[in-house]
């Protein structure tokens, strides 16, 4: 057997030699990777003054045909195949600092230029940065180990997952670490799928449980917890800007709750990530589009909106297009586009009018910067949606189902209306900001209205005056009369109907008269009549069918309603209200250049077949199969929220100037799994990375990972990074005992120092919530654009005013003295305290360890026990000789002046403040 064994042995060891002697050979003529080598040294060193914006001497290296085309000197700069033709290389190399590029910066090595020599030699071509190319079946790294193609198990592997990374591990000569202990496991993995702690009975549940499969099952019943939907609904809401106010200057109240508990609903049902995304961008597209499909569409209109006076509508209806524009590639594609607004972009191959196109998408929607933010998804009370149901049956045997469809959206949505600000040529009439004002014997016209087939205009107005006579004419003030009606008085914004002379046909300027005899001559300025919008529509059908004067009585009772809530949804223009989208030259709105149509940028995957050219077709490409940005992004999103870290640190920009891929083969690997395996469901790849080994790992860090991977890029141990400002104020309401489970509603105002906001418009002031509402969670705080949340700003909230792909960790004095000594953590702290003693025995020490184990899971060290008793012995000290400070420390109860529970609610309070307390270890 001997001989055998040397015979196989010496084989393998020339199969090796010949193997790296071949490999070597390979090495010396290994092409040149444009993306990864060429691309990188271009954005570093060259494109600041040849590309985008800058294009000196007429070179550009921004795309191929560019850096290929003729310069200022009529001659090409890089002549594929040969070097020594190319002026790109002889101005590298030139001795001449006028002529040596780059100008005034450091040369190139002598390994850049070669490299660049042998690009150019293998023709100069370009090549696809990685974030670009569509995904394809990626293979799993073999983890087993051994030698000689002898291999054994590797018992730290758990799922596919485990493979990448410990292929990555291996070429860092690093060692993952072992699992961590059940308790902590427990914490994390609850703070990470619902945000807050498990409840008791699932805590004991799993910690008893001494099966295998104890935590697959605790994460399952994580997964299918209600407060799963609040904990992503968090995430999601610095995604779609969500705020309870308009932004800018007035910042006024916005009703746009129902979207916030939409994302929940959708989260907590495990929506497939593409419909989820489809219903967000184009839900009111949709075929019979439900009401939840239209709140859906919500997320576009957390757009800020301007409600002061003097300003133009029209350019900040253009600010919110825009805004959506940017916030669909930063939070959704995980690139940067933005600056493509003026110029092509400098690094990545997007060129001006792309942003135009792609803008296109979003231009033709019926918002337009109102106070009333139309168009609204109305929402009646109960006894209107009664005569809301009993209409829809009688029109379903009544009326054709194109009219149904007309009928419905405008009870519900006040669609298409033409707002009053488009109003001119006003005397004795005028703009009162943005609605039209009427006068005594005013003119105005109304220009360019499509009339054609209606009989009848639907109006929302206010007057204080009575018998005011009000006239419609066509084309001129002189011109036919179609309708007149008298104004009378209202409380407060009311909607009426006047019926047209008769059927209407095509395209008029209307113009609107206004009289009223009461009026004395010394009032002739006051504004009489307002309008806010006007809609065009057909008689009720039916007429003359059994029920129909039931029927119209409802629908004039419906039309006119106040709606119980009314939440901002996006709509289309229809086609006779088509708005044209023009490029913007150097992105000044003022400045339109040529007509864009809907379209991608070419350099991406193409539209899907039979795609139409709007928001619906714009939904089938962001989640078609073909798109390897949309799974990218939302899968390096949710390891980023799992393991602290993005794959691609850099959430917001994938493109080439953002941060590479730590683990670019598991990134694709699990992007596909979530398209094909899982079928864009959520819940399931949060799954598949918190049952991997990587997930599981102690954080515990050694000096040498220390040295080798300071900030864990390669996961040689679990994550250890501060909990969000949601979780932190959840789980010290949670450990407390103050939380409360009430899901949905509007959102409630928990304490709030005073002064902090100063609404001088409106005067709105922040009124503390009673009873439960003040310790709900964070995701239902009230939050104000101009004055959000103070505490959650603290830890590193943001106030929303656009998206925000990612929060970035800070750590500074202003968070210790927020959970110190903000009255929402004090009075958490005293609950705290109570609880402490209620559940933790008779003793001191017992009490305080009950205490901890309650907050972290896990028994106290007794160096811990010791240090916070010392504190409790000290503030107990310190208590008995003032006894105003324990009762200030105390708050209520009979027992204001208790030393001893005034130094417990201390001691709880620098429990809440531990770094183990606000930190998932």
């Amino acid at each position: 057997m001997k001989p055998q064994v040397s015979k196989k042995i010496l084989l393998i060891t020339t199969v090796l030699i010949v193997a790296l002697i071949v490999t070597t050979g390979l090495i010396g003529h290994k092409k040149v990777d444009f993306s990864a080598e060429v691309k990188p040294l271009f954005n570093k060193k060259c494109i600041s003054c040849h590309g985008g914006v800058k294009k000196e001497g007429g070179f550009s290296v921004l795309f191929r045909e560019e850096a290929l085309g003729k310069t200022e000197s009529g001659e090409p700069a890089i002549i594929p195949g040969h070097p020594e033709k190319s002026e790109l290389i002889k101005r590298l190399t030139s001795k001449d600092p006028e002529e040596r590029m780059p100008y005034k910066h450091a040369p190139l090595s002598e390994k850049e230029i070669e490299m660049m020599k042998q690009w150019i030699k293998e023709g100069a071509q370009w090549g696809e940065h990685w974030a670009y190319i569509p995904l394809k079946p990626v293979e799993v790294p073999d983890a087993s180990s051994g030698f000689l193609g002898f291999s054994s198990k590797n018992n730290w592997i758990r799922n596919d997952i485990d493979n990448f990374i410990y292929a990555k591990l291996k070429e860092e000569n690093l060692q993952p670490s072992p699992s961590a202990d059940k308790t902590t496991l427990l914490r994390r993995v609850s703070l990470d799928i619902t945000g807050v702690p498990a409840p008791a009975a699932l805590s004991q549940q799993f910690l008893n449980d001494k099966s295998p499969e104890a935590y697959e099952k605790l994460v399952d019943k994580l997964l299918a917890s209600p407060q799963y939907g609040e904990r992503w609904t968090a995430m999601w809401l610095d995604i779609s800007r969500y705020a309870d106010s308009k932004g800018y200057e007035k910042d006024g109240y916005r009703s746009i709750w129902r979207y916030r508990d939409w994302l929940i609903n959708t989260f907590n049902e495990d929506k497939p990530y593409d419909k989820f995304l489809t219903e967000q961008i184009a839900g009111d597209l949709l075929p019979n589009a439900t009401d939840k499909e239209l709140i859906a569409t919500a997320f576009n209109r957390n757009s800020m909106n301007n409600d002061e006076g003097g300003t133009d509508n029209e350019e900040f209806r253009t600010a919110a297009i825009i805004d959506r524009v940017n916030t669909t590639w930063e939070t959704l594609l995980g690139t940067t586009f933005a600056c493509v607004q003026c110029h092509s972009h400098p690094y990545d191959p997007f060129r001006h009018e792309d942003y135009y196109k792609f803008m296109a998408f979003y231009n033709n929607t019926r918002d337009e910067d109102m106070p009333g933010e139309y168009p609204v998804l109305r929402e009646f009370d109960s006894s209107d949606q009664k005569k809301y149901e009993a209409l829809q049956q009688w029109l379903m045997t009544n009326a054709a189902k194109e009219q149904i469809h007309e009928i419905n959206t405008l009870l519900k949505t006040w669609q298409p209306a033409v707002y009053s600000y488009h109003a001119d040529k006003f005397i004795n009439s005028e703009l009162s900001e943005v609605y039209l004002a009427l006068r005594k014997d005013g003119s105005c016209r109304l220009p360019d209205v499509d009339i054609d087939g209606k009989s009848k205009m639907i109006y929302r107005y206010y007057s204080g005056v009575k018998n005011g006579k009000w006239t419609i004419r066509l084309d001129s003030v002189n011109g036919p009369a179609i309708a007149s009606a008298i104004i009378e008085p209202t409380k407060g914004w009311g909607v009426n109907t006047i019926d047209f002379t008769a059927m209407q046909q095509g395209r008029h300027d209307l113009y609107f008269t206004y009289s009223n005899p009461d009026v004395p001559e010394k009032d002739s300025a006051s504004n009489l009549a307002v309008f806010d919008w006007f809609a065009f529509s057909s008689a009720l059908p039916g007429k003359g069918s059994a029920g129909y004067d039931s029927a119209l009585a409802w629908y004039n009772h419906l039309i006119a309603a106040s709606p119980k809530v009314q939440t901002p949804v996006m709509m289309e223009n229809p086609d006779n209200m088509f708005r044209p989208t023009h490029l913007f030259e150097r992105g000044n709105w003022l400045s339109k250049g040529q007509e864009e149509k809907p379209d991608i940028p070419h350099s991406l995957n193409s539209l899907p077949d039979g795609a139409p050219r709007n928001r619906l077709g714009l939904a089938m490409w962001l989640t078609s199969k073909d798109n390897p940005l949309t799974p990218r992004t939302m899968v390096n999103r949710m390891w980023e929220q799992l393991m602290g870290q993005g794959i691609v640190e850099t959430l917001e920009d994938m493109g080439t100037q953002g941060i590479a891929p730590t683990h670019a083969a598991l990134l694709d690997w699990l992007s596909w799994q979530f398209i094909n395996e899982d079928k864009w469901s959520i819940k399931k790849l949060i799954k598949r990375i918190v049952m991997s080994a990587t997930y599981q790992q102690s954080s515990v860090a050694t000096p040498e990972m220390l040295h080798k991977d300071q900030f864990n890029k390669y996961y040689a141990r679990g994550p250890r990074v501060r909990l969000s400002a949601e979780q932190i104020r959840d789980q010290a309401l949670a450990v407390s005992g103050l939380l409360s489970n009430k899901m949905f509603g509007k959102s409630v105002m928990p304490y709030q120092p005073e002064r902090i906001w100063l609404s001088p418009y409106d005067g709105d002031k922040w009124v503390k919530s009673e009873g439960e509402d003040q310790y709900r969670r964070a995701i239902y705080t009230y939050w104000k654009r101009t004055a959000p949340y103070p505490t959650m700003l603290s830890f590193d909230g943001v106030a929303r005013e656009v998206c925000l792909a990612r929060r970035i960790r800070t750590n500074t004095p202003l968070q210790a003295l927020a959970t110190l000594n903000d009255n929402a953590f004090i009075e958490m702290a005293r609950h705290f305290a109570k609880r402490m003693e209620k559940e933790g025995g008779k003793t001191i020490p017992e009490q305080i360890s009950k205490g901890y184990e309650i907050a972290m899971y896990h028994s106290i060290s007794k160096e811990k026990l010791d240090a916070l008793t010392e504190l409790y012995t000290t503030a107990k000290q310190e208590f008995e000789k003032d006894k105003n400070k324990a009762c200030e420390m105390i708050n209520e109860g009979s027992d204001k002046t208790d030393a001893s529970k005034a130094a417990m609610v201390v001691v709880a309070n620098a429990m809440m403040n531990l770094d183990e307390f606000i930190t998932k270890n």
